[in-house]
């Protein structure tokens, strides 16, 4: 693994660079460092008018095939976009989703006509995406899915509920894990992936309100919706391999860029305890150097995950990604908590106002149990990295 960067890359990070200091301003200029994890239902009407900005500059889908709408951007420069990205103070993206796993899987797994359908609308940054997976009891056990999709005509039509459904409330589109053969077994066998539009009758959204006082994600219930018999992504039945591409590319390098963004948090709290005199602390000491050292593992790690990936399935390197920055993130929001001190416990503003940090550790408390949690990833780290029974 190469952690240099040749000279064309160098040239390249100065160029997006220069562009995100020219247009974070105006009046995207109120969008710097918004928008993060804890922050995602902030300007979502400001957000989708830079992601059109992006997407008019070409600065959207970098990575992806030029023949897709793409830059089609080698590794290293994908990674200097996202930290360049993050380092600019860039606003949390509200195409991600689309961004980074409806097009990925679109372009791996559909048809030429769902290419050509719905790849464009996420370059421009038109059309956002979320994701139906997780259910009341199909969380971590993702094959226990029982929304269900029947077709009728030449339409699916789609019975049951979804949650924890990040964007939907502004969301066009969200690919649906459905049950289309509920007699087949084993159980991750039956279930197609279906691209479902949002803006229809027979959908329901109940945004669900958090610790942090804000509400990014919802239950999604679906009585009698519909969408198009073609848009069912690889084969009917065949949507666990769907699925399982889609939680690869989950894993992608917008992680460095994420990475990037932990770092702008560290140094904030480093910041802090040279303030106020935490640092003075020697046990304190430890836990911030402690933390430094992580998220540099994190990042030499994800590197060498990268070099070694085709891109559409996780190889052994990164498998342990995810369980590695939750705990590690986690773990940061309660030391940012305890270099505050008392001062953690008073809010910025009544009656909920809270400051990035106190919102980064509440926020963190959901880090080791969304998109699986701990327990789960150690069962996929021993399973399939390993080749453990299960």
């Amino acid at each position: 693994m190469d952690l240099h960067f040749s000279e064309a890359d160098e040239a390249f990070r100065k160029e997006i660079a220069q562009w995100l200091a020219q247009n974070l301003t105006g009046e995207f200029a109120v969008l710097r460092g918004r928008g993060g994890p804890g922050d995602e239902h902030a300007l979502v009407k400001e957000r989708h008018a830079w992601e059109r900005t992006l997407g008019a500059a070409g600065w959207t889908c970098v990575g992806w095939p030029t023949d897709c709408g793409g830059r089609g951007l080698s590794l290293m420069q994908q990674v200097i976009y996202f930290e360049e990205y993050a380092r600019a103070g860039g606003p949390g993206r509200l195409g991600h989703i689309g961004e980074g796993l409806a097009g990925p899987t679109i372009i791996a797994f559909g048809s030429e006509e769902q290419k050509r359908r719905f790849l464009p609308g996420i370059v421009k940054g038109d059309d956002i995406w979320c994701q139906g997976y997780s259910e009341p009891n199909a969380g971590s056990d993702l094959a226990n899915v029982q929304t269900k999709a029947e077709l009728v005509g030449d339409e699916w039509v789609i019975t049951g509920q979804k949650i924890w459904t990040s964007g939907a409330e502004w969301s066009d589109w969200c690919f649906v894990l459905c049950r289309t053969d509920p007699s087949a077994e084993p159980k991750h066998r039956g279930i197609s992936y279906l691209l479902v539009p949002m803006r229809q009758p027979g959908i329901e959204i109940r945004p669900i309100r958090q610790m942090t006082g804000d509400s990014e994600f919802s239950e999604v219930f679906f009585d009698g919706a519909r969408t198009a018999a073609n848009n069912v992504v690889g084969k009917v039945n065949d949507g666990w391999k769907v699925a399982m591409g889609t939680l690869a590319f989950e894993r992608g390098a917008s992680t460095l860029g994420q990475q990037l963004n932990f770092q702008n948090e560290l140094e904030q709290v480093i910041a802090i305890a040279r303030t106020n005199g935490a640092a003075k602390d020697p046990v304190m000491r430890q836990r911030l150097a402690e933390a430094w050292i992580g998220l540099r593992i994190m990042r030499f790690n994800a590197l060498r995950a990268f070099s070694h990936s085709d891109g559409a399935e996780l190889n052994r390197e990164a498998m342990i990604t995810k369980l590695y920055w939750a705990t590690w993130h986690r773990s940061m929001g309660k030391l940012a908590m305890d270099v505050l001190g008392a001062h953690s416990e008073i809010a910025d503003d009544a009656p909920y106002a809270l400051s990035r940090l106190q919102r980064l550790f509440l926020f963190t408390r959901s880090d080791t149990i969304y998109a699986g949690t701990n327990q789960i990833q150690r069962n996929i780290i021993s399973e399939r990295a390993l080749g453990m029974p299960r």
